[in-house]
C-alpha cells in the first residue's frame, strides 16, 4: 500500500475535518469537553487550510484506497527560555482504516523535512498524558519528553464565575 504526503488544498477541506474525532480516541481529556476538543482542532484545521501561512505546513497523507488517511499541522514557534525558533506539531490524525499502516510515520518525516527546509534545529509537540498510543508512536520517532503540565481542579464542573463588580465606581 502506498503513502504519499502532500501539501493539503482546499478539496481536502471535509476529509480532513472528519478526522478531527480521531485526536479525542484515547478517552477523555481532564478538564475538556469533547465537543470543546472538537471545535478548538476543526478551527484550527479551517484557519490553516484557509491562511496557508509561509510559517506553517499542513499535510495529508493519501492511502492507495482510501484517500485522505491522515493529517499533520505544524507551524513556526518560539521557545518561552531561550528564544529560539522551532517547530511545534500542533496536529496529527490518522483515521482509523489507516492505523498501522505507516501513515503517522509518513506524516512526521514530512514534518521533520518541513521544520529543517525552515532552519529549524527541533520539533515540539504536546499529547494528552493519557493517551499511551500516540505517546509511543512519537517516542518510536525520537521525541523525548522535555517539560510535564501539571493541573489541578480546585472545582469539578462549576460554571466560571461572573466578572466582580465595583460599585464604588458608580
Amino acid at each position: 500500500m502506498t503513502t504519499r504526503v502532500r501539501a493539503a488544498a482546499a478539496a481536502d477541506r471535509d476529509a480532513i475535518v472528519a478526522l478531527v474525532p480521531r485526536l479525542r480516541a484515547f478517552g477523555a481529556a481532564p478538564l475538556r469537553p469533547p465537543e470543546a476538543l472538537d471545535r478548538a482542532e476543526r478551527e484550527t484545521l479551517e484557519r490553516a487550510l484557509a491562511a496557508n501561512a509561509p510559517d506553517a505546513a499542513l499535510l495529508v497523507a493519501e492511502v492507495e484506497g482510501l484517500g485522505v488517511a491522515g493529517v499533520a499541522y505544524a507551524h513556526g514557534a518560539t521557545d518561552y527560555f531561550t528564544g529560539e525558533p522551532h517547530a511545534h506539531l500542533g496536529i496529527l490524525a490518522v483515521a482509523e482504516a489507516a492505523e498501522g499502516r505507516g501513515v503517522g510515520r509518513a506524516l512526521l518525516e514530512a514534518v521533520d523535512a518541513w521544520a529543517r527546509a525552515q532552519g529549524h534545529r527541533y520539533v515540539t509537540l504536546n499529547v494528552f498524558a493519557t493517551n499511551a498510543r500516540a505517546r509511543a508512536v512519537y517516542e518510536r520517532a525520537g521525541y523525548a519528553q522535555d517539560t510535564l503540565r501539571y493541573y489541578k481542579e480546585l472545582a469539578p464542573h462549576a460554571p466560571p464565575a461572573p466578572p466582580a463588580s465595583d460599585a464604588s465606581h458608580g
